[in-house]
């Protein structure tokens, strides 16, 4: 074969299309209905010519290694944002250079909590100087990011507003007004007009992720990046965006609710086991330092088919009210309904309150709830629901000042749970004067709590019904 058609096949090969997984961004010379990397079904889209290899030229060092004990470790320092909620979730603030991801559903108040930090920064709240911000938005016109800047009080002359969704003219702006924190809301809106593909696709999220990075990482400011998410909640766009940004936080909350929670999923500066609580309201986003309040709404009088329990958001104790539902029902398949509830774990509940409490629930309607729009994730709060469906079915309720933690196993059995003594502060820093435990849990009763251990279902069940007072192996 001559040399002429070797270069000719070669030009073929390369220009032959590739293919790239939407979800995780692993790519192939041929369409395949499966993703061979993540293993999901129907991501995998053309995605332009398949590259071939390249060689990387050596470039000069522009400045020579240090060694380590000789880095300086101020400019890695956080800066607050003037909300503490927030600045616990990032682990203390803002580090310059850092890009932040912030996604959650679409109405849950993203934009609004993102325009206050802006605003605090522009001012030069939490011991700051007022500092220029950029805040670029590309959903949204300049008029309508105004009018809720007005309404939630963030105006601040420093505060930059650009309605762009061109990523040459965004570092224009970057480049205009060397700005101290930039804010893109947000980075699905998007597109560079030197890749193909729509705004919001793989190509272009990772081609405006990447040169909004790297323009992070050179001047040293900070970005905040506002993220979509899909129907199941997970971030939109490319899997490899989670992966090139610092810190991903995923924002919480129902849409008929005020609570508002933000967790960290992946953070570099920090822990990921502490969630800020907010309240929106139309005035605006402000932390709550002490969101149990909104979880109870019968701290003082006990009422037939509720239970309160303690459960842990991160390292925080959070106090919950669960609440119960138990009516005779018409139906040859009873209802069993739940909202913040897992519809799973309720089920699981039932079977173990028929088979070893004696609790008959197959001619009855059963509902779960939670008070305030909080969701049950952690098994802890299996005894407080079991609790409140008997208190349902009984018509009695539970004496007042009761709380229940513990994980309820299929033989009947209260498991241990992780933090039990943080939960019982929480509970007697609250008011509550008697919580059912497992036995053999290794914790001091805090003051004024008293504290009954139960090892079996209905062993929780008679002690939580007993008067206060007069319940067995307490202490």
């Amino acid at each position: 074969m001559s040399t002429t058609t070797t270069s000719r096949a070669g030009r073929a090969k390369s220009s032959r299309p590739g293919f790239r997984c939407t979800e995780c961004g692993w790519t192939t010379v041929k369409w395949v209905g499966r993703c061979g990397e993540c293993q999901a079904w129907g991501t995998v889209a053309e995605d332009g010519p398949a590259a071939g290899p390249r060689t990387t030229a050596v470039q000069p060092v522009r400045s020579a290694a240090r060694p380590i004990a000789e880095i300086d470790v101020d400019s890695a320092r956080a800066t607050p944002t003037g909300v503490d909620e927030l600045d616990r979730v990032l682990g203390g603030g803002l580090v310059p250079g850092a890009v932040v991801l912030l996604a959650g559903e679409p109405g849950v108040g993203k934009s609004t909590l993102l325009l206050s930090v802006a605003s605090n920064a522009a001012r030069g709240t939490g011991g700051q100087d007022a500092r220029t911000v950029l805040y670029v938005t590309g959903e949204e016109s300049a008029g309508q990011v105004r009018l809720r800047a007005e309404r939630i009080g963030a105006l601040a002359p420093t505060l930059l507003l650009a309605a762009e969704t061109d990523l040459a003219t965004v570092l224009g702006h970057l480049d205009a007004a060397d700005p101290a924190l930039l804010v893109v809301d947000s980075v699905q809106t998007i597109a560079s007009a030197e890749v193909d593909g729509v705004p919001g696709g793989v190509s272009q999220v990772r081609e405006v992720a990447g040169a909004l990075i790297a323009a992070a990482k050179e001047r040293q400011v900070p970005v905040l990046l506002v993220g979509h998410v899909t129907k199941d909640g997970a971030v939109a766009g490319p899997r490899t965006l989670e992966h090139l940004v610092d810190v991903v936080c995923q924002f919480e909350g129902d849409r008929h609710s005020r609570l508002r929670m933000v967790r960290a999923v992946k953070n570099r500066f920090g822990p990921t086991d502490e969630v800020g609580c907010f309240d929106l309201s139309e005035s605006g986003i402000e932390g709550l330092s002490d969101p149990s309040g909104l979880f109870l709404s019968h701290l003082g009088a006990g009422v037939p088919g509720t239970c309160v329990t303690v459960t842990l958001e991160g390292r925080r104790p959070l106090a919950l009210e669960i609440q119960s539902l138990v009516a005779p029902s018409p139906l040859a398949n009873p209802r069993r309904a739940t909202s913040g509830v897992e519809s799973q774990r309720l089920a699981m509940i039932l079977a173990v309150l028929h088979r070893h409490a004696g609790l008959r629930l197959a001619d009855a309607d059963v509902y779960a709830s939670t008070i305030g729009g909080a969701r049950v994730t952690e098994p802890a709060a299996d005894l407080a629901t079991a609790l409140a469906i008997v208190s349902a079915r009984s018509g009695e309720a539970l004496p007042s000042g009761t709380i229940a933690v513990g994980e309820v196993g299929l033989a009947g059995d209260i498991r241990p749970v992780t933090g039990l003594e943080r939960r019982l502060s929480e509970a007697a820093r609250l008011g509550f004067t008697r919580a059912v435990v497992p036995a053999g849990a290794a914790v001091r009763a805090p003051a004024g709590l008293q504290v009954a251990e139960a090892h079996h279902l209905a062993e929780a069940v008679e002690l939580a019904s007993a008067p206060t007072g007069d319940a067995s192996r307490s202490r």
